[in-house]
């Protein structure tokens, strides 16, 4: 483990990080800095540790933005490389359906074909 001195908020730590990963450490360092002296720089939270708070939850809905984003855009790839499961007539934005599910969808999809004249459009 190689020892890191580093500044957040003009405080020195000394982090441990494992050989190989200082520049991902370093980055994510500046990350912290920049996202608590935003906060501090807007002047209505003064204590550091208030700011950290805010700083960490900040971060983390970054993350778990760019996490639904990315499980977004994987979900829609494959369905548009994936046969539907239903045929022609299944909107783009549906997900395939277990077993059982599949079959009982498609008995309600003809019935609903039959009923507004077999057009296949439900909406």
């Amino acid at each position: 483990m190689k020892q890191i001195e580093v500044q957040i908020l003009q405080q020195s730590y000394l982090l441990s990080c494992p050989e190989g990963h200082e520049g991902r450490l370093l980055d994510a360092v500046e990350r912290v800095d920049t996202a608590m002296t935003k906060i501090r720089d807007a002047g209505k939270v003064r204590a550091r540790e208030r700011i950290a708070v805010l700083a960490a939850l900040n971060l983390a809905f970054e993350i778990a933005d760019r996490d639904a984003a990315d499980l977004a855009a994987r979900s829609a790839e494959r369905r548009a490389t994936e046969p539907s499961p239903v045929g022609p007539t299944t909107a783009q934005h549906e997900l395939p359906l277990p077993g059982a599910d599949d079959e009982r969808l498609r008995s309600l999809v003809g019935q609903l074909d039959d009923v507004l004249g077999g057009d296949g459009r439900l909406l």
